[in-house]
């Protein structure tokens, strides 16, 4: 059985690793160039403008340079259903003419605009967006990943029961020995059994996106866990079966603090009052610390790589 913290210490330099290499094959010089909406000339290279537009989530599937797939736009209006491609807002500032209001594209949001290209203030209201966009595709390429895999090692253990592991199997044993004996057994004990699955899907759906994520224009790439709502989700997802898997000694703990003198629980409640605050703060402060993460290591990795450009010219 490998040392959970030697195997914490082989992910790290493996990701080091995958982020020296796509930095160097991924993201070449001409991916960050920018030209002149008219002339054609190159403009000054503007590294803040570049920085967001990688870490925002985007109405089209960003691939190598300026190709990209278009996703389904999904807008439900006052007046009924609009369903189009995302390619008909391309390139940026093309208006398209649905079937009861003009579309444009505004810094990745679509917008309802007049004839002349000004935003209609008053329609906007009355537009809500569904599309499937960038993050969302992601998601849904993880869960397939996760399925296929999972899918497959869950076949190899049936086929080879009290056999050594092999192939898929042997990879991610190491890693799900980890979760099972340095996460869940020593916080939750013998009733770690059933919250396995949950553990193990969090765990690889979140490495998963942090690796296909790691450089953001890498093709299929996106800032999933860097999105505010993917992590509030999963702080709920998490919140939701803390409290309603909470027995009587862990609620006991909350109200009736043990090894705690009376005066701070009667007649002024303030340990109860604490536990009972921690109850929301620690997903609370779960949902910002992975989004703040993904997304600060995004900007210094793209800052980083924009040095060059900026001091190539």
């Amino acid at each position: 059985m490998i040392n959970g913290s030697i195997l914490k210490t082989k992910i790290f330099n493996i990701t080091l690793i995958c982020a020296f290499f796509l930095a160097l094959g991924a993201f070449p010089a001409k991916a960050l160039a920018q030209e002149n909406k008219a002339e054609g000339a190159g403009k000054k290279f503007d590294p803040k403008e570049t920085i967001m537009e990688h870490i925002a989530d985007k109405h089209e599937w960003h691939m190598f340079g300026k190709s990209y797939i278009p996703l389904p736009v999904i807008l439900y209006t006052d007046k009924g259903l609009e369903l189009f491609s995302s390619a008909n807002l391309q390139p940026q500032g093309t208006v398209y003419t649905g079937k009861y209001y003009n579309y444009m594209l505004i810094n990745n949001k679509i917008k309802v605009v007049t004839a002349d290209k000004q935003i209609d203030a008053v329609n906007n209201k009355k537009v809500w967006d569904f599309s499937i966009t960038q993050n969302v595709a992601s998601m849904w390429m993880t869960g397939i990943i996760l399925l296929l895999v999972f899918f497959s090692v869950s076949g190899t253990y049936k086929k080879r029961v009290g056999k050594a592991p092999k192939g898929l199997q042997s990879a991610l044993e190491p890693i799900i020995l980890f979760v099972r004996d340095d996460i869940a057994i020593p916080q939750l004990g013998h009733k770690y059994a059933k919250f396995m699955p949950y553990l193990l899907t969090v765990f690889f759906f979140i490495w998963i996106n942090n690796l296909l994520g790691l450089i953001p224009i890498f093709p299929g790439g996106s800032n999933l866990t860097g999105n505010i709502a993917v992590t509030c989700m999963l702080a709920l997802c998490t919140f939701f079966i803390t409290t309603f898997s909470g027995n009587k000694s862990y609620w006991g703990h909350i109200f009736n603090t043990p090894g705690v003198p009376w005066w701070l629980k009667f007649p002024f409640p303030l340990m109860p009052m604490v536990e009972f605050i921690g109850i929301f703060t620690k997903p609370i402060a779960l949902m910002i610390r992975l989004f703040a993460n993904i997304t600060a290591g995004h900007i210094l990795i793209l800052s980083l790589i924009s040095l060059i450009i900026i001091f190539r010219f």
